[in-house]
């Protein structure tokens, strides 16, 4: 979960881009197809309630370098006028279905260490800390979870 308000929530979402682009992008780093160096094959979702988008969640299907220290299986957002309802427990609670239909039996989820409401979603969901990464430059202090 973002602690900013302002996180990116159509991942790869570009100006220009079309909307059926967009979707045969994601289709595309579904099944592996097309995906620049530094990604791996992923499943995007989002969650919806009563009609409205609520929030979103990408469940990468593997881990690279990266995302091995820093990014995670599972990275989760609500958009903030829904948060402190719920909803990102229960997105996450589903990706961790979807990450274990998978076959990713082990799920590393990262949050910012300051982020204490995603920290307690993650906790809810399982999460047992593993570490926390101190600050770098270019990245917060970080905390890693596994969910077993």
């Amino acid at each position: 979960m973002a602690a900013a308000d302002d996180f990116t929530f159509g991942l790869g979402l570009e100006p220009g881009l079309t909307w059926a682009g967009y979707l045969r992008q994601l289709a595309d780093h579904k099944s592996g197809r097309n995906l620049p160096d530094h990604l791996v094959p992923s499943t995007f979702l989002v969650a919806g309630v009563d009609g409205q988008i609520v929030g979103r969640v990408s469940i990468r299907h593997e881990l690279n370098d990266f995302l091995r220290i820093r990014g995670g299986h599972i990275g989760y957002g609500v958009l903030p006028q829904f948060r402190r309802r719920g909803y990102a427990t229960e997105i996450l609670r589903q990706a961790l279905v979807v990450a274990r239909s998978l076959g990713i039996d082990r799920v590393l989820i990262t949050c910012d260490d300051g982020n204490l409401a995603s920290s307690r979603v993650i906790e809810s969901c399982g999460g047992k800390l593993d570490s926390v990464l101190p600050a770098e430059p270019e990245f917060p202090a970080l905390r890693r979870y596994w969910v077993d």
